[in-house]
């Protein structure tokens, strides 16, 4: 599938907007990336330079040009597709977007990677509603294919779902606003739940990390928890799961927990993480996951090949 856009703004050039830009140009798409700190220039070609390569040991080699502004009009001039990655401040996103709003043809699709303020909040200010979308990635989008779509336009969302299928995304779309979206609220859940075990001094957090990526985590890279419970009901799927598990999920949802994050968690967490990380700094365990989900994403495709 060809990418019906062709020239991207990247409004916003942190460590998001420096991802997608990556993603754009290794499928062959121009982008103008637009971020007012004076060192953000300098931080983008970094970050897209190493994303390249990885994104070329995938086999994206796309040639995009990448042009880099201190001024909103000029990364807003003649494209044909936004994608705004500002800081997750509701009232800097809805000036932003109505500056946006403003400057662009209305027929211009802008989305919004925002994951904490809902998208009816930060379009309020806006003329042209409906050509706004959220789409949120998980991070780096350049690598973890999930986009997570709301919008008010199903024309606008099924364009915007194309474009980013055609950049090898997987979309999502929420049938309607939700804060957090989907994935965010189902790590939250998870989240939650590992800060109770260790608050209650079940297990140490690094024995906690190590039951979820050795366990149910590789499950979870294969299929959804749906699907995954679907094959726990056997031949009667997820029908006999929920007629004859079901009483016992219902206790375990009863008995977990709602931890606090006073100073004593903060600690156990900080320390827990420290040791787990063994010296590692931030950028070397960024490398380590990088290296792995790599690894992951070239044995679904040669999968997903082998049964096309």
């Amino acid at each position: 599938m060809e990418p019906q856009f062709k020239r991207i703004g990247v409004i916003g050039s942190g460590i998001i907007g420096a991802s997608w830009s990556s993603l754009f140009l290794a499928h062959g798409l121009d982008v103008i990336a637009y971020d007012p700190a004076s060192d953000a220039e300098e931080g983008l070609r970094d970050f897209v330079r190493q994303a390249l390569s990885q994104l070329t040991d995938l086999g994206y080699r796309g040639q995009g040009q990448l042009s880099f502004t201190t001024e909103i009009s000029q990364a807003l001039d003649d494209v044909d597709f936004v994608q705004e990655n500002a800081p997750e401040k509701e009232e800097l996103k809805r000036r932003l977007l109505a500056q946006i709003d403003e400057a662009l043809p209305p027929d211009v699709i802008v989305a919004s990677s925002t994951s904490a303020p809902v998208r009816s909040h930060i379009v309020t200010d806006c003329r042209n509603k409906a050509r706004f979308i959220v789409a949120h990635p998980f991070n780096p989008p350049h690598l973890i294919p999930l986009v997570e779509l709301v919008g008010e336009d199903e024309a606008v969302v099924a364009q915007a779902r194309d474009f980013y299928m055609s950049l090898g995304q997987k979309p999502v779309v929420l049938r309607r606003e939700m804060q957090g979206h989907i994935a965010n609220r189902l790590s939250s859940a998870l989240y939650r739940e590992a800060v109770y075990l260790v608050e209650q001094g079940v297990a140490s957090v690094a024995d906690i990390d190590a039951a979820v990526c050795n366990g149910p985590g590789l499950r979870w890279a294969v299929m959804g928890p749906h699907m995954t419970y679907h094959l726990g009901g056997g031949p009667g799927g997820i029908a006999h799961y929920l007629s004859h598990l079901g009483p016992s999920q219902m206790k375990r949802w009863a008995s977990l927990g709602t931890p606090s994050l006073g100073p004593e968690v903060q600690e156990k967490l900080v320390e827990g993480v420290a040791e787990e990380a063994a010296g590692r700094s931030i950028a070397e365990l960024e490398q380590m996951r990088d290296r792995f989900l790599l690894a992951i994403l070239r044995l679904r495709k040669e999968m997903q090949d082998g049964q096309a």
